[in-house]
């Protein structure tokens, strides 16, 4: 109470305090660096991410990309590449003119070196920059190359997808928070008691964004997916929080005359009510920082953060903005949309046996097509774009023109004898699906020794400590053909040097497919025993815990379970956040009405009236919270075009209804069935004797 009545006392300031804080928030938000490679987040100690170290730090090439030159005299393609040599960054250009050019007769060169760069009407180049594959700086040489080679030509490669990726998150971030912020303004002004509160609400959740996003600086960056996905979850998940304040508020002015005390008492039971859920949200969030892929921690501890800044926001900016608007909000309210649901509640609970067989029912079919939808997700980023985008066009080309769906490359110890070299290129050529391998000893053959080249062409290939080979390879990447060749390609490459190296695209995700497999289980486990223990020691029980999970459990088995039965592939990351983002987000519906019942058992209600009381009391603002969470996902879901954002936004939205209705239909039916049960296993939940 002490704490409510200095917020009221001092909201002037509050708001003051809260509006200064824009100002640096907004600027630490316009500087948060963001990352749009999701092969960053694999662990340090992968061989592929420290061979992709080595050919930073040790020879100087860090990005790659092939450029496709199509219908183009060989004379003006020498004069394209003269120009990108000259762009920022770009490292090494390599071309047929450039093998050639070096005084060795061309009958001498292999024919699969021509084959290697050019078909009937194209030509290929080899680019590497001297920056990383998602560094700014790779990101603006991309951009600039296209600006130089035109509509003739097409960069591919994992750069120029991190590029296109920024561009279309860059035009779209924006549009995702006004969808959210529309739709969910639509949905509060329906289903709430007021006209103008759902604009109050949300100038307290943007403040509390603000400052979350603005906080984000002190990370060094953030993904791109967290950046898209952060503002609106956050609006999505704490909403509630602003929603209970308002009720509790309404409440109490009916009680008490004097307006001020009214809003202490509620922020006094605002802060007891949210405190059990929230902990719940943000241990669901932070159970993603427990992924070893480390996407998870980024958007886990983004997320978590923005929870608990919503809660203080709750107590703090939106009492203070509510007082000073209080006569503008008395003169607004108006009736609920959402009608009396006594007679629901009492309809659900007589019969409630239904709904236990449902739940048994439902159980099956949810788990094998929730366990198929795990093994049916997709890895290969490309797949989550636009087929018109600029890199899906390259990739298209390589593929279509050359034959390459993707390129490995291997680095060798630069002192490794030639004869064991060239052995290892010809057991590589014979691995299925090995278009060809471009390296020193490749390109020349045996006919010319390495002395004779000159440097400028040894130095793309070669350094003190490495050799660098081009692995040309007609599987697409994350399929089971190409992670087939990564293990064949893998043990040729240990067989004549231990520490030789595969690395690339393909590699880093087939490391990912190994790591998040893992990660999947991991964070699942984490985040169910986390919200486990908290709804233990908040509710004092032993068996409300398992009932409500279980109840939230079956939720995230339909919802994820549906893709598989309606034939949809969600990307690799969607299964790993909605299961721990729908169950610490959506449990606060069972512990709003868990919390009712047990208060009304308490006071010596028979169970049938303690649960029909708490599901009538509960409905009403589960209702409205999960349709805020809804509202706010499914317009991003349907807009976006990044397949990654849209899929865990319509997972979200869907998830929303569905943990709704579980807990509406399913919770009250387990309540009926283990009353006795949860009488002897909880702590103060004191059996009187019924009321006549």
């Amino acid at each position: 109470m002490r704490f409510g009545k200095a917020i009221v006392k001092t909201r002037v300031v509050i708001l003051i305090i809260a509006i200064a804080l824009m100002v640096p928030s907004v600027f630490g938000m316009i500087f948060t660096r963001v990352n749009y490679d999701m092969l960053n987040y694999l662990p340090e100690n992968l061989d592929t991410v420290k061979g992709q170290n080595y050919l930073m730090d040790d020879f100087g090439k860090g990005a790659f990309s092939f450029i496709i030159v199509e219908d183009m005299e060989p004379a003006d393609v020498v004069k394209l590449e003269d120009k990108i040599k000259k762009v920022d960054h770009v490292d090494t250009v390599l071309w047929y003119a450039d093998i050639a050019d070096l005084s060795v007769p061309i009958d001498v060169l292999p024919d699969k070196v021509y084959e290697a760069f050019n078909t009937d009407n194209a030509t290929l180049m080899a680019v590497f920059f001297d920056t990383s594959t998602s560094a700014d700086e790779t990101m603006d040489a991309i951009t600039e190359i296209r600006s130089i080679t035109g509509k003739q030509c097409f960069v591919s490669g994992m750069s120029a997808m991190v590029t296109d990726m920024r561009d279309l998150a860059e035009r779209e971030e924006t549009i995702y928070v006004g969808i959210a912020v529309v739709l969910a303004v639509v949905a509060m002004m329906l289903f709430m008691d007021n006209w103008i509160i759902p604009f109050v609400f949300l100038a307290s959740i943007g403040m509390s964004i603000l400052l979350n996003m603005g906080s984000n600086f002190f990370l060094g960056e953030i993904s791109y997916i967290t950046k898209a996905l952060a503002a609106v979850l956050q609006l999505a998940v704490t909403m509630d929080y602003s929603i209970f304040l308002w009720h509790s508020y309404e409440e109490h002015k009916q009680l008490i005359p004097d307006h001020k005390e009214a809003m202490a008492i509620a922020i006094k039971e605002t802060v007891r009510s949210v405190l059990g859920s929230s902990i719940t949200t943000i241990a669901g969030f932070i159970a993603l920082c427990f992924m070893s892929f480390t996407l998870g921690r980024d958007l886990g501890i983004v997320m978590a953060k923005g929870v608990l800044l919503g809660v203080l926001g709750c107590v703090t900016i939106l009492p203070a903005m509510i007082l000073v608007l209080d006569k503008p909000l008395e003169k607004t309210m108006h009736r609920s949309l959402i009608p009396k649901t006594k007679k629901l509640a009492t309809g659900i609970v007589k019969i409630f046996p239904v709904f236990l067989i449902v739940f048994l029912v439902a159980v099956g079919p949810s788990l094998y097509g929730y366990s198929k939808t795990n093994e049916e997700v997709y890895y290969n980023f490309s797949q989550s774009l636009p087929k018109d985008m600029d890199n899906i066009i390259a990739n298209t080309k390589l593929e279509e023109d050359f034959g390459v769906g993707t390129t490995h490359m291997i680095l060798l110890d630069s002192h490794l004898e030639n004869k064991n070299v060239h052995k290892m290129v010809k057991e590589l050529e014979k691995v299925k699906g090995v278009k060809y391998v471009l390296g020193l000893e490749s390109l020349v053959g045996n006919m010319i020794p390495e002395e004779m080249l000159p440097e400028s062409i040894t130095s793309v290939l070669k350094s003190d400590k490495w050799e660098l080979m081009l692995v040309n390879s007609e599987y697409k990447t994350a399929t089971d053909n190409v992670k087939t060749q990564i293990n064949d390609i893998t043990k040729i490459i240990k067989k004549y040097d231990k520490k030789g190296m595969l690395i690339g695209e393909s590699s880093c995700v087939n490391d990912m497919i190994d790591v998040t497999n893992i990660d999947f289980q991991v964070v699942n486990w984490i985040s169910i025993l986390a919200i486990f223990v908290i709804i233990a020691v908040v509710e004092k029980s032993i068996s409300l815990p398992v009932i409500l999970v279980a109840v939230i459990e079956l939720a995230i088995f339909i919802n994820l379970g549906l893709p598989h039965y309606l034939g949809d592939s969600l990307p690799f990351i969607a299964p790993i956040c909605i299961s721990t983002i729908q169950l610490g987000a959506t449990v606060d519906y069972a512990i709003l009405m868990t919390t009712r019942y047990k208060k009304e058992r308490s006071l010596g209600n028979d169970k049938r009236t303690s649960v029909i009381t708490a599901l009538q009391t509960s409905i009403p603002s589960i209702i409205v919270s999960a349709l805020g969470l809804f509202a706010a996902t499914f317009g991003v879901a349907v807009y976006s075009d990044v397949d990654m954002i849209g899929s865990l936004c319509a997972l979200m939205a869907r998830g929303a209804i569905i943990s709704m209705l579980c807990v509406i239909l399913i919770l009250p039916a387990m309540f009926m069935l283990f009353d006795k049960l949860i009488a002897k296993t909880t702590i103060g939940f004191r059996k009187k004797e019924e009321k006549q």
